[in-house]
Formats: C-alpha cells, structure tokens, sequence
C-alpha cells in the first residue's frame, strides 16, 4: 500500500503557504509593512522549533565557516528582510488574488538567477515554464492598471530575493533548512520588526499582533517543516511539484475569506 502522507504533508504546506497572503492583507490594515514582515518571520522561528527540538541539536551562525556565514548572512537579507517588505507593499496596492498569482515569479526569478549567476542548467521545456509564468504575471500586473504594474513591479523585487535567497539557502552546508530558516526568522524578524516601529508607531492591538505570529509560525514555519518532511519520502522534485500549488491556493482563500472576484484575462 502507497504511503500517502508525504503526498498530503506536501499539500499541507502548500495550502498553509497559500493562505499567507490573503491573511497579510487582512493584517496589513492595523499593521505598516515592515511591522507585519517582523512579525511573519518571527513567527517562522517559533514554527521551526518543533524541528529543532526534534533534532536535538542547534548551530550558532559563528560556528559555521567564513564562507558559510556569508551565505547565510545573504539569505537573511533577501529572503528575510527585503524579500517580505517588497511584497507587503505590493500587496497594499493590489489584491490578494492577484498578489498570489505574481509569487509565481520566484521561479523565475530563480531561474534566471541561476542560469546567470550560480551555473544552474535549465533544459528547453523548463525554459518555457518559465517563459510562461513571466507571460502569466505580465497580463496579470497590466489588466489591473497602474497600480496593478507598479504592485507587480514591487512583488517581483521580492520575487528577486526569493530567488537569490534560495540559491544562497542552497550552498550553504554547514546548517539544516530548518535552522537557517530559525536563524533567518529572528534576525530579519527583530530588524524589520524594529524598523517599523521607529518609522510607523505600533498601534495594533494585541490580538492583531498575536494573529500575526500565528500566520507566521502556519504559513513561515511550520510549511517549511511540512515541506522538509514531506520532500524527505517524495524526493525534492516531486515536493517542489505539490508546493507549487500555494499560489492557487492563496487564489481560492482570497476568494472566500476577502470576498475578491476571480476575473481571467
């Protein structure tokens, strides 16, 4: 009999990744961007503690070598601290729906990225995938106007961090996913969070802020864990298959919880 739980471990990530959006442009209301991106990525760190309990063992980014904390010191610029402010921003100025569609950019992103910088190899058929997904969210950021470019203009800058942020994940060896993406939550988490309040003061209510951290720990954390654990039965190919499905999930949720209409151009 086929074990079915890796299958449904994966979709469970996809689905917790998915619904962040909608639920960040709920939060976005009593929230500025760079408080909610604290918030997120704090939360993250909580939701990979299970992981690291269960492991049982905890690397300090000062043990690991020169080269080691340069990557990592990288990945927590981009995929921690601009990475989420840019598509918060965009998010403001556009729908969770749409919001959702354009993540689709972190392959791009990705692709281009390490085609360019980190000698990746792309065959002709993924070449076209790509093609594809940029074609998607082009039409997509024009059939909503000007504001919809510039908000597709500012989710691609975080599609951009994405994808250094996982190429640099990649190369770094001396450090599970789980803990970089700890280390990753608090360090962004805290420098977001502090810039936001120096910029914008913190006026959200404690149930705002503690549904923040929620969203964090479900959507940040424990999808990343899901995901780890699910890609360790299936292979990273055929996990990476199911996780790409988040996007149509932020979709359905925004439908239903935000009450936005799902048009096609």
């Amino acid at each position: 009999m086929i074990n079915q739980l890796p299958f449904l471990l994966a979709l469970l990530s996809a689905a917790l990744f998915g619904l962040s959006t909608p639920a960040s442009k709920l939060l976005l209301e009593p929230l500025s961007p760079f408080q909610l991106a604290g918030m997120l990525y704090l939360g993250a760190a909580i939701g990979v503690v299970p992981w690291l309990i269960k492991t049982r063992v905890l690397f300090f980014p000062w043990q690991l070598s020169r080269r080691n904390r340069l990557y990592l010191l990288g990945a927590i610029a981009n995929g921690g601290i601009l990475g989420p402010v840019f598509l918060l921003l965009g998010l403001k100025l556009a729908s969770a729906a749409s919001a959702s569609l354009w993540l689709n950019l972190e392959l791009v992103a990705t692709a281009i990225l390490g085609y360019c910088l980190f000698k990746d190899h792309l065959g002709r058929i993924g070449w076209l995938g790509v093609g594809g997904c940029f074609l998607a969210a082009s039409l997509l950021s024009w059939g909503e106007g000007s504001a919809g470019i510039r908000a597709g203009l500012l989710v691609a800058l975080g599609c951009i961090c994405w994808g250094f942020d996982n190429h640099l994940t990649a190369l770094i060896d001396g450090i599970p996913p789980a803990q970089s993406t700890f280390w990753k939550g608090i360090v962004a988490g805290c420098i977001n969070l502090t810039i936001g309040m120096v910029l914008t003061p913190l006026t959200a209510t404690p149930t705002v802020i503690g549904w923040s951290l929620v969203v964090g720990i479900l959507a940040y954390g424990l999808s990343i864990v899901l995901y780890i654990t699910s890609a360790q039965d299936l292979g990273a190919t055929r996990s990476q298959l199911i996780f790409a499905c988040a996007p149509f999930f932020g979709v359905v949720f925004s439908a239903i919880a935000l009450q936005e209409q799902i048009t096609f151009i």
